[in-house]
């Protein structure tokens, strides 16, 4: 079939919604060619794919939803800022850092299943690791797109320096509380470690007037926020569907609930996927604030 038939082919015959998925830029149809030839070789028995399953899965993911939010745009983060792309791996992988930190201390999940040669457990942290920002920020700019969220406002938040000072000043708690508590209470405060940086960082981003999320509150714009959390939910799911079919992987040791589990999260850890999705969010942006002129608010 030559691609002018194929063309009026897919004109003719195929419904609105295929005739779109067809409208995919290639790195699109790469990415959904890498997420499924992935599953293939991972059942397949093939060692490489089981060991860089989710990093390989979460590559591919990124490509296609790069795309999806090209075709709906015209314009994406891979294709129009490709060094703002470049950056937010390795910024990935640091932020993701200071969660593992943290985990020293809350204890509250663990890797198991990897290579015994250092270099290749840590091409598979990096590369893991590179992905997380990239997959949730990118997942939440297709879902502003989507008319329930690109579509709604809220009234005005007002916000005053009173405000803020409590903000900040619980951010605090939730960051420093889990580092000094004993051990056996720290495995109980997953929760501060998943909002502190929101109630930390995002008060800071406010106050340099670029880019916040409590600046859009003011503004009555809640698009951004809901967003998030809806992506942060979307790539919760997937993280923990790729990961219970992977070999090289992550178990949890949740003291509440542990038990109860949907794949291999505990069911009260999806709850602490949306904000993490903000707080992926805000520390972007912080960076974002510090050291790039050209930031304007809402961006």
């Amino acid at each position: 079939m030559t691609p002018r038939i194929l063309e009026l082919f897919i004109k003719s015959y195929m419904p609105k919604e295929a005739r779109k998925l067809f409208s995919l830029k290639p790195h699109g149809w790469l990415g959904l060619a890498v997420i499924g030839g992935s599953e293939i070789l991972l059942f397949s028995g093939v060692s490489f794919v089981n060991t860089y399953f989710t990093p390989l899965a979460w590559s591919g993911y990124i490509l296609f939803v790069d795309s999806l939010v090209f075709r709906k745009k015209g314009t994406s983060l891979i294709i129009d800022r490709p060094s703002e792309f470049g950056l937010m791996l390795p910024l990935s992988i640091a932020f993701w850092l200071i969660f593992e930190f943290y985990n020293l201390y809350i204890k509250n999940w663990h890797y198991v299943g990897l290579p015994e040669e250092l270099h290749l457990r840590w091409l598979g942290y990096a590369w893991a690791f590179a992905t997380i920002w990239p997959a949730i920020l990118e997942t939440a700019e297709a879902l502003g797109e989507w008319p329930p969220i690109s579509k709604r406002k809220i009234r005005a938040l007002r916000i005053t320096k009173k405000h803020l000072y409590f903000s900040l000043a619980l951010g605090v708690v939730c960051l420093i509380f889990p580092l000094v508590v004993p051990p056996e209470l720290a495995k109980y405060l997953a929760a501060p470690v998943w909002l502190g940086f929101i109630f930390f960082l995002d008060p800071l981003n406010y106050w340099m007037g670029k880019q916040s999320l409590l600046a859009d509150l003011r503004r009555g714009d809640p698009r951004i926020l809901y967003s998030l959390l809806i992506s942060g939910l979307v790539c919760g799911v997937l993280w923990e569907f790729w990961n219970y079919w992977a070999g090289a992987k992550w178990h949890y040791t949740v003291p509440i609930l542990g038990h109860v589990k949907i794949f291999e999260m505990p069911v009260l850890g999806y709850l602490g996927f949306p904000p993490f999705a903000v707080e992926c969010y805000v520390m972007l942006a912080f960076v974002r604030n510090l050291f790039c002129s050209r930031v304007t608010p809402g961006e």
